[in-house]
């Protein structure tokens, strides 16, 4: 070892074949660093590989066209646009505030001598071997050279003939339907002949159907409206190649008829965002970037976690090197004997880590690279998008492969510079010797504690920042994690009431808290992680149930059918009462101003809409409308604002807010909804057979008693008169009413009628659906029995069945808690290897004496469970601080943004926030006793009861 580069050379063959020779450390080491590092490379050659270049996502949009001409749909006026084509905004801002609408002829817009393929886009219920099934459909010359990119071909051909269409592959395994096979629509009886199969590399799960323009959604149209519905709505791109394609002064050109267009060209090349017109508009922007405070405060986290992973990954390997370096004394002794310096011993120890951090290294990136080209369609499958080249970036690739290395190196530090102070003599005579721990790393321990809870305390009191409480936090658990060693210390004051083999595995872990000190840091680290992120979310998921609000009664399920004027309500309500235990059943209606066939919110022709009218002495003065459309509120101060919510009725939520039924909450039922809903008041019931509209609302009746509905047969005009912020024109009926007395929950339901008053009034109903409640909550067969029933009517159902609040943070909490417990019965076990190395001449003196052959194995058992339950303690207290910080920052947050909703006029009846701190008690038992008892039952599992017995060396 005359040089430098001679003398680590040597250290790295002997660090090499002592890796080779404790084939089971090593593979336990290099596995604890390559395993993140698979996962952080497997996800930077996922996301790289997603990420599409500029010319990857033009041919998945546009093919092989030049542009995609489209209607912008604001009537022809000028627009600007953005590079990209997804945004755009009238040139001008309308002087009247009435926003242009309407269509435009967009092949007025395209260049003369241009190559055009239309590409239309509708909807249909298309006919599957289940039922209906809710499709798009697509019309576009597939087979054109323009298309080429747009749709993959998977199996089969491209549709020729009228007749013909072919569909995704997930519409084909939907459908249960195959090549060949033939399918129509409701309404439509015209037979189409499956012919193949492709998918949308940008939307692999979209059920789609492709024909040729003109052979489905016009026709298709026409058969709808026959059968007195209306036609769905169609839109209609173009795909158009011409002679120097599209440049950004010609997409302006063609902006000012009207027309967004996205091009080739400027996708590829797009201009800077001065010569972008629409990002010089107020509001708009250019490419938003993140701010530097956002940039460094995500940095900043990123940081945070990956140092945290290292310092995990150093505290559980650290032990495992200062296991090799013990078992490698009598070489590293033999070093010294012959002329090695301290230096040579800490560079073979050291060399150790930097050997398995460099195979972790090269073992990580390998099994990434070969996992994500395996598994690269599983992967597309659950992103539902194609990757586009598999890009592979080695400065990246590089830098996490370094990270591996920086961390083997760092675990091997500390066993380093422990190993090169044994004296000569005691490696060679195998002598363990005892050093005091240090006394300056616990205060400097302490102090970080301190500091790092008055910084979590400080964000979460006066700041309201959560990085400053995180920051905070991680400050105090790394001193908790310096203050180890002392806390191991006092943890061997308890031994003196324990018995023989637990004493005497407490003793020897106080009395070697170089070993034990790691690994119980290690332990407190996962486990501080698990409680505080369990803690958190137990009483997030407290604060959910507390402000749970149902939206029915508890047993009680809905069905609504909004579309196609109700055609199946009587298919959904008879499904519902076969696959539910029903015990009342209450069928509704809606009204209907037009077209029967028209849906709820339906604004084709022939469509119209009601409104149920509140009397202007009931309207909350913030809310009134002003000519003008001026905010009404803003003639209030916040205290008179706060005091209306307050104070005056006509401002408060009413207790029949729920779920949305129908326009104003007006339903058309009988007594039997009133029996679902709860509502029992027998003068209700009677006002409702005595024709009688019940209101549960005090604002919708007036002075007179009665209730006004008016019918809005003109759509167009009604729309017109809200951009005036006039009223809607139409008719109006006034109609007797009940106002059910006392503040009555009924769930969204604001009005009843029955259906005789409803005809008696001359306003026509379509059905709507169906309420429920059962006799008993059903179970999870009798749900997918009606689930699978109403798929197969292919229609736009709301179903909901209320079974008040679920918690969804079960299995998370279950999950962290085997994390924890994992890794703390790995770190557990490494340091009762190392003990057992350590241990290994009192335990041939035990045996020798006499001791039974069941002291070892329960030596080593609790010798695992002590550390275990150390690390165990320690986490669960440490990580209660960072939970409860987050949850008082969260609490002052909600609490300032009620007080400004108060002030502004909102909210009204809300309470003030009140966020609740739950321990989750069934997790920190499970980690407290379940844990450490697991650890040490395992360990004295896998331990030999009888060592060889061989003759003690002096010392």
């Amino acid at each position: 070892m005359k040089t430098w580069f001679h003398s680590w050379r040597a250290a790295i063959r002997i660090a090499r074949r002592d890796a080779w020779r404790s084939k089971g450390r090593s593979s336990l080491v290099l596995a604890m660093i390559a395993l993140p590092i698979l996962g952080v490379s497997a996800f930077d050659l996922t996301y790289r590989s997603s990420e599409l270049s500029p010319a990857e996502r033009v041919e998945r949009t546009i093919g092989a066209a030049d542009a995609r001409l489209r209607d912008a749909q604001m009537g022809g006026v000028p627009i600007l646009q953005d590079p990209a084509g997804e945004m755009h905004t009238p040139a001008k801002e309308p002087q009247d505030g009435s926003w242009p609408s309407g269509p435009t002829d967009v092949t007025k817009a395209i260049p003369a001598g241009s190559t055009v393929l239309t590409d239309g886009t509708g909807s249909a219920k298309l006919t599957t071997a289940h039922g209906l099934l809710m499709t798009e459909v697509r019309e576009l010359k597939a087979s054109d050279p323009v298309a080429r990119g747009i749709m993959v071909l998977l199996d089969g051909r491209f549709p020729e003939k009228n007749d013909e269409v072919m569909v995704t592959s997930h519409f084909l395994e939907t459908s249960a339907l195959s090549v060949g096979s033939t399918l129509s629509a409701r309404n439509f009886d015209r037979p189409y002949r499956i012919v193949g199969t492709y998918e949308l590399p940008d939307s692999l799960k979209a059920d789609q159907v492709n024909a040729l323009p003109g052979a489905f959604l016009a026709p298709y149209g026409k058969a709808v409206e026959k059968a007195g519905l209306p036609a769905p709505d169609t839109s209609v791109s173009y795909l158009v190649r011409k002679p120097g394609g599209f440049t950004w002064n010609t997409v302006q050109q063609i902006n000012t008829k009207g027309v967004a267009v996205v091009s080739r060209a400027v996708a590829l090349d797009p201009p800077a965002d001065a010569e972008v017109p629409l990002f010089q508009k107020d509001g708009w922007g250019g490419n938003y970037a993140a701010s530097p405070a956002a940039r460094a405060a995500e940095l900043a986290a990123v940081s945070t976690v990956v140092g945290l992973a290292m310092l995990e990954i150093c505290l559980l390997a650290g032990p495992a090197f200062a296991v090799g370096a013990r078992r490698s004394r009598r070489q590293l002794g033999l070093v010294g004997a012959n002329g090695g310096a301290r230096s040579h011993i800490r560079a073979i120890v050291l060399s150790g880590g930097l050997v398995i951090g460099i195979a972790a290294a090269v073992t990580g990136t390998v099994l990434a690279v070969i996992l994500t080209l395996v598994l690269q369609p599983v992967l597309e499958g659950v992103m539902g998008q194609r990757f586009g080249a598999f890009d592979v970036r080695p400065l990246e690739l590089l830098g996490i492969a370094l990270l591996a290395v920086l961390t083997g190196l760092l675990a091997a530090i500390v066993p380093a510079v422990t190993a090169s102070r044994q004296t000569v003599l005691a490696s060679l005579t195998g002598r363990r010797g005892v050093r005091r721990s240090s006394r300056v790393l616990p205060l400097i321990g302490l102090a970080a504690l301190l500091i790092g809870a008055a910084i979590a305390l400080f964000g979460s009191i006066v700041t309201e920042q959560f990085v400053i409480v995180a920051g905070g936090s991680a400050i105090a658990e790394l001193g908790v994690v310096a203050m180890t060693p002392a806390l191991v210390g006092l943890f061997g004051r308890t031994g003196r009431w324990l018995p023989l083999s637990p004493r005497l595995a407490l003793r020897d872990a106080v009395r070697n808290r170089g070993r034990t000190a790691p690994a119980v840091a290690a332990v407190l680290a996962a486990v501080a992680g698990t409680v505080a992120v369990s803690t958190y979310m137990a009483s997030s998921e407290a604060q959910k149930k507390a402000e749970y609000t149902p939206l029915l009664p508890y047993g009680v399920a809905s069905a609504f059918v909004p579309e196609e004027g109700g055609r199946d309500v009587p298919a959904v309500r008879e499904a519902v009462q076969r696959a539910f235990p029903v015990d009342v059943r209450a069928d509704v209606e809606r009204i209907s101003v037009g077209k029967p066939g028209c849906s709820q919110w339906e604004q084709g022709t022939g469509c119209g809409r009601y409104e149920v009218i509140v009397p202007p002495a009931n309207e909350c003065p913030m809310y009134a409308s002003l000519p003008g459309g001026a905010d009404p509120s803003e003639k209030y101060t916040p205290e008179q604002r706060r005091k209306m919510l307050t104070d005056d009725w006509r401002c408060k939520t009413s207790g029949s807010s729920g779920m949305y039924v129908s326009d104003g909450g007006l339903l058309v039922g009988d007594a039997a909804l009133l029996k679902v809903l709860g509502v029992d008041d027998p003068a209700t019931v009677k006002a409702l057979a005595d024709g009688k509209v019940v209101s549960f609302s005090r604002a919708l009746v007036d002075e007179k008693g009665t209730i006004g509905i008016k019918q809005i047969a003109d759509a167009a005009a009604a729309d017109k008169a809200a951009e005036e912020h006039r009223p809607y024109p139409g008719e109006v009926d006034s109609l007797p009413a009940y106002l059910v007395p006392g503040d009555k929950k009924t769930y969204g339901v604001q009005a009843l009628m029955a259906p005789a008053t409803a005809k008696a009034a001359g306003l026509a109903t379509v059905p709507l659906g169906v309420y429920v409640s059962t006799d008993r909550l059903p179970d999870s067969e009798q749900r997918q029995k009606l689930d699978g029933e109403l798929a197969k009517l292919g229609s736009s159902i709301e179903l909901h069945l209320e079974e008040g609040f679920v918690g969804n943070d079960g299995i998370i909490l279950l999950s962290l808690a085997v994390f924890a417990g994992l890794v703390t019965i790995g770190a557990a076990g490494i340091a009762t290897g190392l003990a057992q190395a350590d241990a290994e001449a009192d335990l041939k003196t035990l045996a020798a004496v006499g001791a039974p052959p069941r002291v070892r194995r329960t030596l080593s058992g609790f010798q695992c469970g002590v550390v275990a339950a150390m690390g165990v303690i320690l986490g669960s207290a440490a990580g209660l601080l960072p939970a409860v910080g987050l949850r008082l920052t969260e609490e002052r947050s909600q609490i300032r943004v009620h007080e400004q909703n108060l002030a502004q006029g909102w909210s009204g009846d809300s309470p003030l926030p009140d966020l609740p701190i739950v321990i989750p008690w069934e997790t920190l038992g499970g980690l407290l006793v379940a844990v450490p008892l697991g650890a040490a039952l395992l360990a004295a599992l896998v331990t030999r009861s009888r060592g060889a017995l061989a003759r003690r060396a002096a010392t």
